[in-house]
């Protein structure tokens, strides 16, 4: 057991190196699977948080359905849109050789299972999220001025099936992506912090 344990942990170690292939067809920016399923699975976190509110779902089940629905990819590899118009991968096969031997291995299937399927609200949102996630990449690569990123929001938004996540891509639309560092009513980019000559000190 502990042996596939130590396998696991390698193979989720692959999507670290593992890109994610849109972006060579988008024209600029670059990801991996890995940085994807993190941020998508924070994404989870806050919808799951929102929607919790108030209605009877499993806030926790999000953000674990977030965090493994990419983990086959370590085997079958990133398919974008083109890819999958051509390319059957036989995800239940790499999903099953995944879990084999894994204490958890039972739970990793229902998880995968549960998300690929999208009937549930926690498997909703968590679709919800993956998205959540293209779009904030797709919004830095409109504010870069990249042409065809307009395009591209225009379908991921009609892929979000829940209202949190589209109250949610609305903020995103709303931001640029460098409102949460560049706060450009202040004058620390002309003195970084330091007093300007001739003020005196306090």
């Amino acid at each position: 057991m502990l042996k596939a344990i130590a396998d696991f942990l390698f193979e989720t170690g692959m999507l670290n190196l593992t890109p994610r292939t849109g972006f060579q067809f988008l024209g600029n920016g670059r990801q991996s699977v890995a940085a994807h399923s993190f941020r998508t699975t924070i994404i989870g976190l806050v919808l799951g948080r929102l929607a919790g509110e108030g209605a009877d779902v499993d806030a926790d089940k999000v953000v674990r359905l977030c965090l493994v629905h990419d983990l086959t990819e370590a085997r079958t590899g990133d398919h974008n849109y083109m890819n999958k118009r051509y390319v059957t991968v036989d995800e239940d096969q790499a999903a099953k050789d995944m879990a084999e031997g894994l204490p958890m291995g039972d739970e990793l299937l229902a998880l995968d299972r549960e998300f690929r399927e999208a009937r549930t609200i926690e498997a909703k949102l968590a679709h919800d999220a993956d998205q959540l996630d293209l779009i904030c990449e797709l919004k830095r690569a409109q504010d870069l001025k990249n042409p065809y990123a307009e395009a591209w929001l225009h379908y991921a938004l009609q892929r979000l099936s829940t209202d949190v996540g589209r109250q949610v891509a609305e903020a995103i639309l709303a931001a640029d992506h460098t409102d949460w560092w560049f706060e450009k009513k202040t004058d620390w980019w002309v003195n970084g912090g330091a007093k300007p000559h001739g003020r005196a000190s306090r």
